[in-house]
């Protein structure tokens, strides 16, 4: 029996934990960097994605028919330049839309106290709909004041204040790219001049805006659906020049003055690689935007300034109209003004400011009326809405009705049955001035019902001739004509007086007796009737015997 032990395992590595560690912290090293596209519904958003990811953009007949999600996300490792190391992971949020219940669901995604120094915000409009530039830029601004406060906590307060430092920092700093090398000496703690008016008057948190107008390539291919011009000329002729090109330029001046408010970037893209390219290195320069520097104290050296890994080497351009780069900082209002004479960038900040006040007292227009006068809305209008039904409410209509009617003489509905000449007489039972009703036709009835009951089965078929006698009705008929009537006789004579016979053509034989007396003898006389037909009825079975008798003695005799 063997009772040597099983070798035990080999001793583990003296750098397993170290190297779990390492790997670890390696994981942890790597920041993380959010892009928030916002954006209405076919904006180009997916194409600037794409570009952000540096993902192959998707299929144009795709593109039409693809849904948005109520927040798309979407995310990729940013490598060096070597494409060796990563140096961020990049995620993308997209909003499709500026409705509330889309915009709602960003604050539990990307909460401002946490994502505030490590977001860019990128708000995208579209070049075939440039009536719609301001009314959608207010709108997103707004909603990104909103998104920036948060729960309006201290340390929120903290971040926000440390952002806007290093924004306006990042401002002041800014300098054109240049093909000489940087002085080794020059330091971003070196003395710098203020803000020039109408910079970052806005933007309280600091967050970097860029602002990407989408196919700028169909700038002059759509140039008629703007419609007539200010100057009553009409339709614009397509086409580079003339006061198309004026119309394009005020637009980019405008954009211009309201994106220097916010300390924002303006940069127009088509569908080519290179203005992708541009828009992709500017956002990752933001993104890596080193901090605001520190004071440097008395008689101590100024800290080295932290370096940008992805640094925007592009020169600004306002001139090429497919391809705008206006980085922030770069930017003023003697700039803009330069492009196009004529153009108060003072007046449209201050329209501007008037929008965002909202001011009801308010008489000057603001900047939404002012660019709707410059453009035109030519977008597809939706159909009208069928004029309101105000239904009238119901015991309003009753009463109304009610009031009307009984003003009415002939409101009975009965009196569409009525003869016109007759004469409406009040009885116990109700009105009497129907035609069915009427006192001939009563006693005409009354008539043929005291033939039956008093003639009994022996009176049917027979009538009464005016001479008296008798004859015989004829087979085919199935009821009694109506001169039927009843014959007198010595039982009945009685009784004559209370039930007059009368034929159909006969006159009223009730002389000065109301209605009310008739009806009276009417059912009076029924009563008499039912006792006489019983009277009948019983002396008919007593005499039968006799009868049969009688019959049968005067057989005998005959036959004898």
């Amino acid at each position: 029996m063997d009772n040597s032990r099983p070798s035990s395992p080999d001793a583990p590595p003296q750098d397993l934990w170290s190297s779990i560690l390492d790997s670890v912290s390696k994981s942890r090293s790597i920041p993380a960097k959010q892009v928030l596209v916002l954006g209405q519904p076919s904006t180009g958003k997916s194409t600037l994605v794409s570009a952000l990811l540096k993902k192959p953009p998707a299929d144009a007949d795709k593109e039409d028919h693809r849904s948005d999600f109520a927040l798309g996300y979407d995310w990729a490792d940013v490598k060096d330049d070597a494409d060796e190391d990563i140096l961020a992971r990049l995620s993308i949020y997209t909003v499709p839309s500026s409705a509330a219940s889309y915009t709602a669901l960003l604050p539990h995604f990307l909460p401002p106290r946490a994502s505030l120094p490590h977001t860019v915000i990128l708000v995208v409009l579209d070049w075939t709909r440039p009536w719609t530039f301001v009314e959608e830029l207010e709108t997103w601004l707004e909603w990104v004041e909103k998104w920036v406060k948060g729960d309006s906590g201290r340390e929120l307060e903290i971040v926000r204040e440390e952002n806007h430092e290093r924004l306006q920092a990042y401002l002041q700093h800014y300098a054109e790219p240049t093909a000489d090398p940087i002085p080794t000496t020059s330091t971003m703690s070196g003395t710098v001049l203020p803000l020039g008016p109408g910079t970052l008057t806005h933007n309280s948190a600091g967050v970097p805006i860029i602002v990407a107008c989408t196919k700028a390539d169909l700038i002059d291919e759509n140039n008629d659906v703007l419609g007539p011009g200010t100057s009553g000329m009409g339709g614009m002729v397509k086409g580079k020049g003339g006061e198309w090109e004026e119309r394009t330029d005020s637009i980019m001046q405008i954009l211009r003055t309201i994106c220097l408010k916010y300390g924002a970037g303006l940069f127009y893209t088509t569908p080519l690689p290179d203005t992708l390219q541009v828009l992709r290195q500017y956002a990752l320069h933001l993104l890596f935007m080193p901090p605001a520097p520190s004071p440097a104290m008395a008689g101590s050296e100024a800290p080295a300034p932290v370096r940008n890994p992805f640094p925007f080497q592009h020169k600004p351009n306002a001139l090429d109209r497919d391809r705008i780069v206006v980085p922030a900082g770069w930017d003023s209002w003697g700039k803009i003004g330069v492009l196009r004479d004529g153009f108060d960038a003072k007046t449209w900040g201050e329209a501007l400011e008037r929008d965002l006040d909202r001011d009801e007292g308010e008489t000057e227009p603001g900047a939404k009326k002012l660019y709707a006068t410059l453009v035109p809305d030519q977008g597809a209008k939706p159909p009208p809405l069928p004029p309101f039904n105000n239904p009238t409410p119901e015991q309003a209509f009753l009463a109304r009705n009610y009031d009307e009617n009984s003003k009415k003489p002939d409101r009975d509905p009965r009196g569409a049955f009525r003869n016109p000449n007759e004469n409406i007489a009040a009885g116990i039972v109700g009105p009497m001035g129907s035609s069915s009703f009427t006192l001939p036709n009563v006693e005409r009835a009354l008539t043929e019902m005291e033939g039956i009951v008093g003639g009994g089965s022996s009176s049917l078929g027979m009538s009464t001739a005016p001479d008296g006698g008798r004859k015989h009705a004829s087979r085919t008929s199935g009821r009694p004509p109506s001169t039927l009537a009843v014959p007198v006789s010595a039982s009945n004579s009685r009784s004559s007086a209370a039930s007059p016979t009368l034929s159909a053509g006969s006159p009223s034989p009730t002389g000065g007796q109301t209605q009310h007396e008739v009806l009276q003898n009417f059912f009076q006389s029924l009563l008499s009737n039912k006792d006489r037909a019983s009277a009948a009825a019983a002396t008919g079975r007593t005499t039968s015997p006799n009868s049969k008798s009688n019959g049968n003695a005067s057989g005998t005799d005959e036959g004898t």
